[in-house]
């Protein structure tokens, strides 16, 4: 099991710099960082974005690997975005991990000023957004048209660090989204349930999570690709609840995920209000579980 830690980009450099630099020197495999304009219960309240933070948390830091948890078209364009990555992963030397989704259709559509796309629309959207970066990262020119995003001619010069491109993580829970993780992606995400539901404690999330694994395993079986090549990671802390309430529940919470299949477990770190609210100390308590 992999262990990883999502830091919210709601502080300035001068003070979040500390904690991406004690995220590696705890132990964490990896660390994220929300990809929106604004977020939540923190849209009045300081939001970095999330490309810039990933280069000086990349500069900051010389092993961890860093990622975008998630990344959507809601205000992304491949073209845009793929440059934005080649970069990050070329500051990084390597490290640069690209999680995407196809957004939940609040905030982030508003500050666009569009309405919310529908459901159909929105996840044919996420399929072009996937399947153009995949080949802008991959290729060293690309050509492309769809129906919602197209590209002319883009160099990708001097491409990606990691070969053949950086690798792709997916937040998936429903039958198309499953498809294109089993395409495109090296990780699959979950967080259990998904729309605006009450968190559950992780040990009443294990059925929800098992039978979406399954279907994970189906979807991979459907394109012709062996499920073991694809790692699984959940990510507690929002509906997913009592992972982080002591070291032993962390343990614990671990332990079960692995046994299920799970290969990572991400947790929020803690914040002094909410969301998120807990105490850091739990982090240094639980150092002696992680495995870098």
């Amino acid at each position: 099991m992999r262990h990883g830690v999502l830091i919210l980009p709601d502080r300035r450099w001068s003070e979040a710099q500390a904690k991406w630099v004690r995220a590696e020197e705890l132990g964490f495999a990896h660390a994220w960082v929300y990809d929106h304009l604004m977020w939540r219960w923190l849209r009045d309240k300081p939001w970095f974005g999330a490309v810039p933070t990933l280069a000086a948390a990349a500069a900051a830091t010389s092993k961890i690997r860093l990622g975008t948890m998630v990344a959507s078209p809601t205000f992304r364009h491949p073209v845009t975005f793929a440059k934005d990555l080649m970069a990050l992963d070329d500051i990084s030397d390597g490290r640069i991990i690209c999680g995407f989704g196809a957004g939940n259709g609040a905030y982030d559509d508003m500050a666009m000023g569009a309405d919310p796309f529908p459901p159909a629309e929105r996840m044919a959207r996420f399929a072009e957004f996937v399947e153009l970066t995949d080949l802008l990262l991959s290729s060293t020119e690309t050509s492309y048209r769809g129906a919602h995003f197209s590209a002319h001619e883009v160099s990708m010069h001097p491409g990606c660090v990691q070969r053949p491109r950086i690798p792709f993580a997916l937040a998936a829970a429903g039958q198309r989204s499953m498809r294109l993780a089993a395409k495109y992606a090296g990780i699959w995400v979950t967080t259990g349930t998904v729309g605006k539901p009450e968190p559950r404690p992780y040990a009443l999330s294990l059925p929800l999570l098992q039978a979406q694994s399954s279907a994970l395993d189906q979807a991979c079986a459907d394109a012709g690709r062996d499920p073991s090549t694809l790692r699984r990671l959940v990510l507690a802390g929002g509906m997913i609840s009592g992972v982080l309430e002591s070291a032993g529940s962390f343990a614990d919470a671990s332990g079960m995920f692995e046994e299920i299949g799970f290969t990572d477990l991400v947790i929020h770190w803690p914040r002094s209000e909410f969301p998120y609210q807990g105490s850091e100390k739990i982090l240094e308590e639980i150092s002696p579980h992680l495995q870098n």
